[in-house]
């Protein structure tokens, strides 16, 4: 009685983890898998970048903008600590904008 219990738990344990798996991994796939940026994500990224060049005092000369189905990514180096988090509530605050991932650095100078 004990075997059989057993042997019926594990087979109902091996069909219901790749049902969990694949549940998982389809919640997690981006809507936008290509890999290539459409004329609206090069619209989006043009429109952070022109956001984030109108703050004050902000220099946007070392930053990289790349936007995918309205998920922003930030890179590059900036000057200050601030403008690293300054950064990301300007591009937060774009229409368009789902999401930003914030990869910005601060730029220590020189050549290495």
């Amino acid at each position: 009685m004990t075997r059989k219990l057993l042997s019926t738990l594990l087979v109902a344990a091996s069909l219901a983890i790749p049902a969990t798996s694949f549940a998982q991994a389809s919640d997690t796939q981006p809507a936008h898998t290509s890999g290539k940026a459409t004329p609206a994500d090069r619209a989006l990224a043009k429109s952070v970048r022109k956001a984030l060049s109108k703050a004050q005092g902000f220099d946007v000369s070392g930053v990289f903008v790349k936007a995918r189905g309205g998920a922003v990514t930030l890179s590059g180096s900036v000057k200050t600590g601030e403008q690293i988090q300054q950064a990301a509530d300007i591009a937060k605050s774009v229409q368009g904008v789902t999401s930003v991932t914030n990869r910005l650095t601060l730029f220590h100078g020189g050549n290495g």
